[in-house]
């Protein structure tokens, strides 16, 4: 069953305005390169790499940009400045189409008799617990019964968070005290899951990636416990990334994708950076789902990412107010 609607004009407008700061620090730069030029030659091409690069877009997928667009150029010999930017975007909606990067409008959670266990990880400071807050209001809005498992046994804080926004959103929460073992959290939340008739469960757990193994075995562990209450639990595993720390957040998905199975990623805080380039770079190098994109503080403003409108509003024009 799918969650959400065909994409609102309010949420485009808090996409457009999300990604503002990208998008004005992208051209401006981007028209500064190609003035009183008339056709791609390899120092447009050269200033566009390093466009891509400091958007944070990523070196590898800045290569692979390039390489397509010069395979273009050298194909046409009266390619002109003015067309770079409607290139460019064909190029970029044609990688993200390759890695299937966003369903088009909705997130969908599949019919099932047993709870849909959603499993977020993320290292502490990047919003994964608003992440989750977000999330459980936006579940329950489309008729969902969720509960919420305070798994981050290692801080008290990430307890208390995840508390307060339980009662925020009204949604049950199952927490243990401060150090308890994360995997007995994870099964007591899924079997009150269960007794609920719960329809979607989502788990917080602690982010300490400066220890791998530990993270690595805790990880696994909290799986390995889920499935003794729903066997093929979690359905979901998200890593929360913060989109404003650019290349960092790329650092971290591949820290997270070495110790876990990742299968979707929510990039968060992207109305406060020029740094939106990293999703595309994220999704071109980890072919994993960008879910949710964040931008903005209201509930609404975790969006399901969708590829289309997300290129639209880098490229597109401004939309009236």
């Amino acid at each position: 069953m799918g969650l959400f609607n065909l994409f609102s004009k309010d949420k485009k407008k808090s996409l457009d305005k999300g990604l503002k700061k990208t998008k004005e620090g992208f051209f401006s730069k981007l028209t500064r390169s190609v003035a009183g030029k008339s056709k791609v030659d390899d120092e447009v091409l050269d200033d566009l790499e390093e466009i891509l690069v400091t958007s944070d877009v990523g070196v590898d997928t800045t290569l692979k940009i390039i390489d397509r667009i010069e395979e273009r150029v050298s194909k046409d010999k009266y390619f002109g400045t003015e067309e770079l930017n409607k290139i460019l975007r064909e190029e970029i909606s044609g990688l993200l189409e390759e890695n299937n990067s966003g369903s088009e409008t909705e997130f969908v959670i599949p019919q099932q008799d047993a709870p849909y266990v959603i499993m977020v990880v993320g290292v502490n400071g990047v919003g994964k617990t608003t992440t989750i807050g977000k999330l459980a209001y936006q579940f329950k809005k489309a008729g969902k019964k969720v509960v919420l498992g305070a798994a981050d046994t290692f801080r008290a804080a990430a307890i208390d968070q995840l508390k307060i926004w339980s009662e925020r959103v009204d949604v049950p929460i199952v927490t243990q005290k401060m150090g308890s073992d994360p995997a007995s959290v994870a099964f007591d939340t899924l079997q009150s899951a269960q007794a609920q008739d719960a329809d979607v469960v989502i788990i917080d757990t602690a982010g300490r990636l400066h220890n791998k193994v530990n993270l690595m075995n805790e990880l696994g562990k909290i799986k390995k416990v889920m499935k003794k209450v729903i066997p093929d639990a979690p359905h979901e595993v998200m890593l929360v990334l913060d989109a404003s720390t650019g290349q960092n957040a790329i650092e971290q998905a591949k820290q997270f994708t070495r110790v876990t199975e990742v299968t979707g990623m929510a990039l968060t805080k992207l109305d406060g950076t020029a740094k939106g380039g990293v999703v595309i770079g994220i999704s071109d190098l980890f072919k994993i789902p960008v879910r949710y994109i964040g931008v903005g503080e209201r509930m609404e403003d975790l969006q399901v990412f969708n590829k289309y409108e997300f290129v639209d509003s880098l490229f597109g024009e401004e939309q009236e107010a």
